[in-house]
């Protein structure tokens, strides 16, 4: 059922793997690499063809300096926190609260609800995009934060819950027993006993959300427009505009913009790990 392990195939398939496993990886990390390379030349090697030789004079201070101190970056990088976040917290609570119900309590129609849930995981964005948007100026929400954090909550819920109420079935049942024959209430059951358990799924989860909505660029382009309102990733297309085809100043907005999930990403490493193996060994 699972791949042998490398150290258990043959010789030569494991010089195989060491000779691909570098090659892979370059391949992987080129865009990034390249991307890099762009943020640190300067205007004139992209006029003279340049585009993959050493920068022929190194710009990196100028050219982020132009993102951070001549555009609106800051107010881009701004709009994403107070977009990612405040998503990032409505989704965890309430897949928590979702999880709980429909991983513990057994009723009829439990496992309808959580195919609910789960259904919408499967409608494709685009389908949305029209019905969504007609929603949000109605409600007066179009081109506000709010109304793009409102529908990241909702769509996101679903695929949250999925993995709340699998990590929460999967604790032993007789903890939520116990407590009850202490007569302890099912509100102070899930806040006492069962969110601490929870701890390293909710980190899992919510770097998992932090990187899809921070990277979301589809919804960020449909509800929003103007720098009162975009996040960074919309935001970065206006350079075009402002820096007209200045590649080496996009190039240097891109990695200012992958640098916070990157950083997210690290910071939450080891409690990621373990939410994400928790209950792979017995």
């Amino acid at each position: 059922m699972f791949p042998k392990p490398i150290e258990k195939q043959p010789r030569a398939a494991q010089i195989t793997y060491q000779a691909l496993l570098p090659l892979a990886l370059l391949l992987w990390l080129g865009p990034l690499l390249a991307v890099a390379l762009f943020s640190v030349k300067p205007a004139a090697d992209f006029t003279n063809a340049n585009y993959w030789g050493m920068p022929s004079s190194f710009e990196g201070a100028f050219n982020y300096g132009q993102v951070f101190f001549n555009s609106d970056m800051p107010r881009y990088l701004m709009n994403s926190f107070l977009i990612t976040v405040p998503t990032v917290i409505g989704c965890v609570a309430l897949s928590s609260m979702t999880g709980f119900a429909l991983g513990i309590y057994k009723f009829k129609s439990n496992l309808w609800i959580f195919f609910l849930f789960v259904a919408g995981n499967f409608v494709p964005f685009q389908i949305l995009m029209v019905p969504v948007r007609d929603l949000t100026l109605d409600l007066g929400l179009y081109n506000t934060k709010t109304g793009l954090v409102l529908f990241h909550i909702a769509f996101q819920t679903g695929f949250c819950t999925l993995f709340m109420r699998n990590f929460i079935r999967a604790l032993p049942f007789e903890l939520i027993e116990a407590a009850r024959v202490e007569g302890i209430s099912e509100w102070r059951i899930f806040w006492y006993v069962v969110l601490p358990l929870m701890k390293p799924a909710i980190a899992a989860l919510s770097v998992l959300i932090f990187t899809f909505i921070w990277n979301d660029y589809f919804w960020a382009v449909v509800l929003t427009q103007g720098a009162e309102s975009q996040p960074v990733t919309a935001g970065i297309t206006s350079f075009n505009a402002q820096f007209r085809a200045a590649y080496q100043l996009m190039s240097a907005g891109s990695i200012v913009a992958a640098l916070p999930p990157v950083a997210m990403f690290f910071l939450m490493q080891k409690h990621f790990i373990a939410g994400l193996t928790l209950g792979a060994v017995k």
